[in-house]
C-alpha cells in the first residue's frame, strides 16, 4: 500500500513537471495591430521596429509578437483582430487611432491596449495606453500644491478633446478658480482672452490713474507719470496661473494673447499639457517660463538614440510608447504565471517603464509623470 501511494505521488509530480514544461515551451502570442500600408505606414513600421527592440531586451523565446495591418480604418482593424483571435491571441496592442476602435466591442473575448490617450467612449475591452489627461492633470496638481497655486484658470479649446479635460479635472479634484473655453480662430481668441483678463478695464484704469496724478502736485510727480506711461495696464488679475490645454501653434497663440493683454508668465504661471519637448517652444523666450508634465526626458532621448543607431532613422512618440507597452504586457503576464486573462489589467499593479511609472487598476492605465519648465533656452526638470 505504501509503495502504491509513493508511486502515485511520484506519478503526480511527474505529470505536473511534464505539464509545466509544456506550458513553459508554449508561445505567448501578442497581437500588434498598426497601419502597415497607406499614408500612415511609417507610423506602423516604427512601432513594429520598436516592438522588436523591446522583445530583444526581454529576451524570452516564449513571447511571440504577431503584427497585422489595420490600414488605418475600423473595418480592417476588426477583420485582422478576428484573424488574430483565431490564432489563439487574447491580448492585442493597438490600434493606433481612436477611430479604429469603433467595432472592437464585437470581440469581447479580446483585450486591446490602444495607443490612444483618450479615455472616454472607448469600447469596454479597449484600454487606453497613451499619456492621458488624468495622468497629466494629476501631475499638474502635484506642482500646484507644492507652489500654493489655488486660483488656476483652465483654458480649454472648443475641440473634441474638451470632454477629456473636463473629466480629468473632475477625477483629479484639482483646485482651480474657473474653466474658460476659447475658439482657436485668432480674431475670436484675442477678444476672448481680453475679456478673461479684463484687459480693456485695466487699460482704462491706467489712463485714469495718469489723469489723476497729472491733476495733483507733489515732488516726484513727473517721474511717477513716466513710470506709469511705461506700463500697458493697471490693476490686478484674479488668478495665479493658467493651465492651457493646447499644443503647437495653438498653444503659442493663447500664450501670445495673454502676453498681449499684459498677463505675462512673469506675473502668473503658464502651465500646459505634455509637449513632448517641442523644441520650437525654446525659441519663444518672451513666453518663458512655461511649465508642463511629461514623460521622462532622459529615457526618451536614450530610446531615440538607440532606435536611430539600430535602424538608421528617427523614432517617434508612438514607437517610444510601443516599447513600454510590450514591456508592460510581458510584466503582467509574468506576474500572472504566464496565464493570460482579462484580470491581469484589473488588479492594482505598477510597472516602471521608460515613459515613467505605469499604474494599472480596474482596466485603466495612468502614468506617474515628471514635470518640466522651459526657460533660458532649455528644458529643466522640476520633479
Amino acid at each position: 500500500m505504501k509503495t502504491f501511494i509513493k508511486l502515485l505521488i511520484f506519478s503526480s509530480i511527474a505529470i505536473n513537471v511534464f505539464y509545466q514544461n509544456i506550458h513553459a515551451s508554449e508561445k505567448i502570442k501578442i497581437g500588434l495591430i498598426v497601419p502597415l500600408s497607406g499614408d500612415n505606414s511609417l507610423i506602423g513600421e516604427r512601432i513594429i521596429k520598436s516592438a522588436r527592440l523591446a522583445i530583444n531586451k526581454i529576451n524570452d523565446p516564449r513571447i511571440e509578437i504577431i503584427p497585422k495591418d489595420t490600414k488605418s480604418n475600423p473595418i480592417d482593424t476588426l477583420k485582422v483582430s478576428k484573424e488574430l483571435h483565431k490564432k489563439g491571441v487574447k491580448i492585442i496592442i493597438g490600434p493606433v487611432f481612436n477611430e479604429s476602435t469603433k467595432y472592437l466591442d464585437d470581440l469581447k473575448e479580446l483585450t486591446f491596449i490602444s495607443f490612444t490617450n483618450k479615455l472616454i467612449d472607448n469600447p469596454i475591452n479597449v484600454i487606453s495606453g497613451g499619456v492621458n489627461a488624468i495622468s497629466q492633470i494629476q501631475t499638474i496638481k502635484k506642482y500646484a500644491n507644492r507652489n500654493n497655486l489655488s486660483k488656476s484658470i483652465f483654458l480649454i479649446p472648443r475641440s473634441e478633446f474638451k470632454k477629456e479635460i473636463e473629466v480629468a479635472i473632475n477625477k483629479t479634484k484639482i483646485k482651480h478658480k474657473d474653466v474658460f473655453y476659447y475658439d482657436r480662430e485668432p480674431t475670436k481668441l484675442t477678444k476672448q482672452i481680453e475679456e478673461l483678463t479684463k484687459y480693456q478695464i485695466r487699460k482704462e484704469n491706467l489712463k485714469d490713474e495718469i489723469k489723476r496724478i497729472e491733476s495733483l502736485s507733489f515732488k516726484d510727480k513727473d517721474k511717477r507719470i513716466q513710470n506709469l506711461k511705461k506700463r500697458d495696464t493697471l490693476g490686478n488679475i484674479n488668478f495665479d496661473s493658467v493651465i492651457i490645454a493646447d499644443f503647437d501653434e495653438n498653444l503659442k497663440s493663447v500664450a501670445t494673447s495673454l502676453l498681449y493683454t499684459d498677463v505675462s508668465s512673469k506675473k502668473i504661471s503658464y502651465i500646459t499639457l505634455n509637449q513632448w519637448f517641442d523644441e520650437s517652444l525654446l525659441k519663444e523666450s518672451s513666453l518663458h517660463p512655461i511649465f508642463f508634465p511629461s514623460i521622462n526626458k532622459s529615457n526618451y532621448e536614450l530610446f531615440m538614440n538607440d532606435f536611430k543607431n539600430t535602424y538608421g532613422f528617427e523614432g517617434d512618440q508612438l514607437s517610444f510608447l510601443s516599447y513600454d507597452l510590450i514591456g508592460l504586457v510581458y510584466f503582467l503576464i509574468y506576474e500572472n504565471n504566464f496565464k493570460i486573462s482579462k484580470n491581469i489589467f484589473y488588479k492594482k499593479k505598477k510597472f516602471k517603464g521608460k515613459i515613467g511609472i505605469f499604474e494599472i487598476n480596474k482596466n485603466t492605465i495612468t502614468h506617474q509623470l515628471n514635470f518640466y519648465s522651459i526657460e533660458n533656452n532649455q528644458f529643466k526638470k522640476i520633479f
